[in-house]
């Protein structure tokens, strides 16, 4: 017990003061109830929960995209240690740089959920940026707040505010911010990010008419370094005592920074022109619904540089050190929904009306042939969706088709079929076709540098991925296999190219929980195979997370229920993709192999509504010699780090 009361002191006066002083009616089982959309409990299982009045935890609604139904959550998991990140969600598949809120190193694909047109680029800026699929709308009976607080890396804090009311029954809003600056241990690696989002959705009576939409503003600033000079990167692998202090370490780039800006409109609503009495109830039924989604999003990149860097090669003197590119997306969606008993299922027909503008607004260097500073255009496309359901199976396809010769121009079809066991288990096939034009910034990029100029034709990037999961109280796996024609990447010199071959990529994940007493061993292995074009598209062959935790109720009543263990991360070497900060992407490189393995220890404890966090990154790097960690080449991983933070829901 002495153990117990000494962890206990660390953790529970500031629980007792955020859990105990919530002013909230009723009382909740600690095991059970309230969260964000990242964290929540699904629409099945029965959960204890005793509330004032009317009011039960099912009251509480997350709605996705889709318009899933999830419950907010404020149990306490390994689930939940895995998802407190700057990401808010599970990021097994992905190799964080030693700052939060920089970018990710990609240690695997995901192909099953590709949009329909090409985006602006820039990728690495585009980790944390949330699209439309991500985000969530409420329902809740009274007012909800969720705050999230995370320490920084070096002076630094990461807040996730959430407020979400309804002004009647039928209309409810939410209000969050997600925002962090934090100063990192290596010189020039300040990171500083924002993310606004705004939801509202209403519905009359009978739901004949609805409408929802959100409002974002995105931004997310870096002071980019360039890496480590080789000078330093032997410092830092021979680990000299003298660069303990990680900010003398020397840098690549002194005076560089680049910033992602985006701001979106979202509106989505659906007039029911036929229907009876209670279409919602009852299985005799027949609705005729029309509708309409808007979408008006623009985001920006900028890289700006004071001096010129023989890191990037030659420069046109005379050129900008400041250049921008902008994109400007609309969207018009006219679609017309039947439901009948006569037909299996909802089917909805949908025309798209869509118009883009990316470039920039002059000749950034006169050294280059670009003739082109600007790439606009407009489409029509044509589609459909279908849902059905037929005892415990799921039926679900979409399908997409741009005609024309513009850049917009392609197709998409995607099906899904589930079969649901009760809660005992779940399996899903899914197919998916695409074909559309790369990212717009691999057609057309503009800098000072020489190196760094393009206009190119590329031609559509064709994929097709066919997937199987199973979901079950004794295993959970997935197997993803992709094909890939025209693959797109940028190669050795940071240029842009088209594969000539197909990319042939295996994905194969399984993840099984063992539970013996109270203590618990969470295992997910991933396994990777490119069987053909693994020149080009490069993935470590073995990436495995095992975390052995201990979990149970501590003290006389059960006050605080504790979670405390270590979590094992690996990869195998390859030669890992480099970072390249003018072009925010990741590019190929021939000259490192990059695989290593790290230990966490954490501790969290849940108080009532409140869930606290503490834990110690990368642990083994403090007694060990060898610094082989790297989350891409010349980009150190984390150094033994502490954190600590807490997530505390409340509840007028």
């Amino acid at each position: 017990m002495n153990t117990k009361v000494s962890l206990f002191f660390i953790f529970l006066f500031v629980a007792f003061q955020v859990g105990f002083s919530q002013g909230v009616n009723g009382i909740v089982n600690p095991n059970n109830l309230l969260n964000n959309g990242n964290d929540s409990i699904p629409n099945s299982g029965e959960i204890t929960v005793t509330l004032s009045g009317k009011t039960k935890y099912t009251d509480y609604k997350i709605f996705s995209h889709n318009r899933d139904t999830t419950y907010i959550d404020t149990t306490l998991s390994i689930q939940k240690d895995y998802k407190f990140n700057w990401l808010r969600k599970d990021n097994f598949e992905l190799l964080e740089f030693h700052n939060q809120g920089q970018t990710f190193t990609s240690l695997g694909y995901d192909f099953s959920n590709l949009d329909l047109f090409p985006d602006l680029g820039f990728t690495a800026k585009q980790f944390s940026y949330l699209n439309i699929e991500d985000i969530k709308y409420y329902e809740v009976p009274t007012p909800t707040t969720e705050i999230t607080y995370r320490t920084g890396l070096q002076q630094g804090q990461v807040l996730d505010a959430i407020f979400t009311l309804n002004f009647s029954r039928r209309f409810n809003v939410s209000l969050s911010y997600k925002g962090i600056r934090s100063l990192g241990a290596y010189r020039r690696s300040l990171v500083s990010n924002g993310n606004f989002r705004g939801t509202y959705h209403y519905r009359t009576k009978n739901d004949q008419y609805q409408i929802r939409g959100h409002f974002t503003t995105q931004d997310f600033f870096n002071e980019e370094s360039g890496g480590l000079s080789e000078s330093s990167i032997e410092n830092f692998q021979s680990n000299d005592p003298d660069f303990e202090n990680r900010a003398r370490i020397d840098v690549n780039l002194n005076d560089t920074e680049n910033q992602f800006d985006s701001s979106r409109f979202y509106l989505e609503q659906s007039y029911k022109l036929l229907s009876s009495k209670d279409s919602t109830n009852t299985k005799d039924f027949s609705n005729l619904k029309i509708g309409h989604t808007l979408t008006n999003e623009i985001k920006d990149y900028r890289f700006i540089q004071g001096t010129v860097s023989p890191l990037f090669g030659e420069a046109n003197p005379t050129g900008t050190s400041k250049n921008k590119v902008e994109e400007v997306f609309n969207n018009n969606e006219l679609n017309l929904e039947f439901n009948s008993k006569y037909v299996l299922g909802k089917i909805k027909a949908k025309v798209n009306f869509t118009n883009y503008s990316y470039g920039y607004d002059t000749i950034l260097n006169t050294n280059t042939l670009i003739s082109k500073t600007r790439l606009t255009g407009k489409a029509i496309s044509f589609g459909a969706d279908w849902n059905a359901r037929i005892k415990n199976f799921k039926l679900n396809a979409t399908g997409n088709l741009t005609p024309g010769s513009s850049r917009l121009s392609g197709s998409f079809l995607k099906g899904e079929a589930l079969y649901e066991k009760d809660s005992v288990f779940s399996i899903k096939g899914s197919l998916l076709l695409s074909s559309k034009s790369p990212n717009f910034n691999m057609l057309l990029h503009q800098s000072r540098y020489d190196d760094y100029n393009w206009q190119n034709d590329f031609s559509n990037v064709n994929t097709r991925d066919l997937g199987f999961n199973l979901k079950s109280k004794w295993l959970n796996a997935g197997v993803n296999l992709t094909n890939i024609d025209n693959y797109t990447y940028f190669d050795e010199n940071n240029l842009p190219q088209q594969f000539s071959d197909q990319i042939i990529y295996l994905k194969a994940k399984v993840n099984k929980e063992i539970k013996y007493w109270k203590i618990a061993l969470d295992n997910t292995v991933m396994y990777q195979n490119v069987s053909s074009g693994n020149e080009v598209f490069r993935v470590p062959d073995i990436v495995t997370r095992n975390t052995l935790y201990y979990q149970d109720y501590w003290f006389k009543g059960k006050p605080m229920l504790v979670n405390i263990g270590a979590t094992f991360k690996y990869f195998t070497k390859y030669q890992m993709n480099a970072y390249n900060p003018l072009i925010a992407e990741f590019t190929l490189q021939n000259s490192q192999e990059i695989g290593f393995s790290t230990v966490d220890v954490f501790f969290n404890a849940q108080v009532r509504r409140t869930r606290l966090f503490f834990k110690i990154d990368n642990v083994t790097s403090r007694f060990s010699s060898n610094r082989n960690y790297f989350s891409a080449p010349n980009y150190p991983f984390r150094d033994f780090t502490i954190r600590f933070g807490l997530v505390w829901n409340w509840f007028i």
